[in-house]
């Protein structure tokens, strides 16, 4: 259904810093930067785009993104911690969801709740 999304974030080189090191396990990678913007996808694509926006007071939006498998959902968390990401759900099952769902949460810089999951 989408083709891309943006983000507004107050110090983008701090969210390429998380977003690298969080999506990076999952096959996601910087495929754009300048001064202002930043984009990330799978190899020449631009899914995910970040905006500058030194005033942005606070952001609330949940972000999604599908793992290959448990060790990528467990990597994304992991890697996103040591890049200012705010733990929000260790990686593990969500019976409440699926038992099939595995799925860690972190919180970005800016306050925006992501997620990577594996579906068995």
């Amino acid at each position: 259904m989408f083709d891309h999304i943006g983000l507004k974030v107050r110090d983008l080189d701090a969210s390429v810093r998380f977003y690298t090191a969080a999506l990076g396990p999952l096959g996601y990678e910087v495929t754009s930067q300048d001064e202002s913007t930043a984009s990330f996808g799978a190899r020449g694509t631009y899914s995910l785009w970040l905006y500058a926006d030194a005033k942005l007071a606070h952001s609330l939006v949940h972000l999604a993104f599908t793992a290959p498998n448990r060790a990528a959902v467990e990597a994304f968390h992991r890697e996103g911690l040591k890049q200012r990401g705010r733990d929000n759900g260790s990686p593990g099952v969500r019976q409440d969801y699926s038992p099939d769902y595995y799925a860690a949460f972190l919180f970005d810089p800016d306050g925006n709740n992501v997620e990577a999951v594996y579906l068995k």
